[in-house]
């Protein structure tokens, strides 16, 4: 114990987030007890309660941490492509690969998640979450934007609904296909991921010029 109090918060922050993410993923988080992270990690459960007052700041701590990953994502799949349709197609996967990477999250960004401007309790990984979220709607908002101006787009969308609505329609799709992946396979006679590149597809012709 001795030796952990001289390493930086962030790394028993981190250390201690890992364990929890592995216990979400096990018996889920309302399940979860401080009690059992506190058993699993190593940490007393008062020394816990100094990294994180309460399992909600980390369930919000690591779902920040995810957001900051789809970021990434996003942003090196709008570096890497050129061609207006693949760039599309690298946001989407982006937001698929996400889902995989963070299944238990994906639903509480959409969900859970808050940040009122008129609220004064929220916690800072709230806000901070947001802030990273309106980071990757203007990272969207620009290529949409160069889309339109470039004829690849539609010139009429209003931009800041098509976005809105992008995202509700891609979430829906990957949270459709993970729950439905044996109904596609047996009945509809489709691989899950054949049926998302299609329904991607779908997206951006509704989008694109005519």
């Amino acid at each position: 114990m001795a030796r952990r109090k001289k390493e930086p918060q962030s790394v028993h922050r981190k250390a201690i987030a890992l364990v929890a993410q592995d216990l979400f993923l096990q018996k889920g988080i309302e399940r979860t007890s401080m009690d059992d992270i506190a058993k699993s990690s190593g940490y007393s459960k008062a020394t816990l309660y100094v990294y994180f007052k309460s399992k909600e700041i980390l369930v919000s701590y690591l779902v920040l941490q995810s957001m900051q990953t789809l970021y990434n994502f996003i942003s090196k799949a709008l570096q890497d492509n050129e061609n207006c349709k693949d760039r599309f197609f690298g946001i989407c996967n982006s937001l698929y690969e996400y889902h995989k990477l963070y299944p238990l999250y994906f639903s509480l960004v959409h969900t859970t998640i808050r940040f009122d401007e008129k609220c004064d309790n929220f916690l800072p990984e709230e806000k901070e979450t947001f802030e990273v979220g309106e980071k990757i709607n203007a990272m969207v908002y620009g290529f949409i934007d160069s889309g339109i101006k470039n004829g690849d787009f539609s010139s009429d969308l209003k931009i800041k609904p098509t976005i809105f609505t992008i995202w509700g329609m891609v979430s829906g799709l990957i949270e459709l296909a993970s729950n439905k992946e044996e109904y596609l396979k047996t009945i509809i006679e489709v691989d899950k991921n054949d049926f998302l590149q299609k329904g991607f597809a779908l997206i951006f012709d509704s989008i694109k010029a005519r």
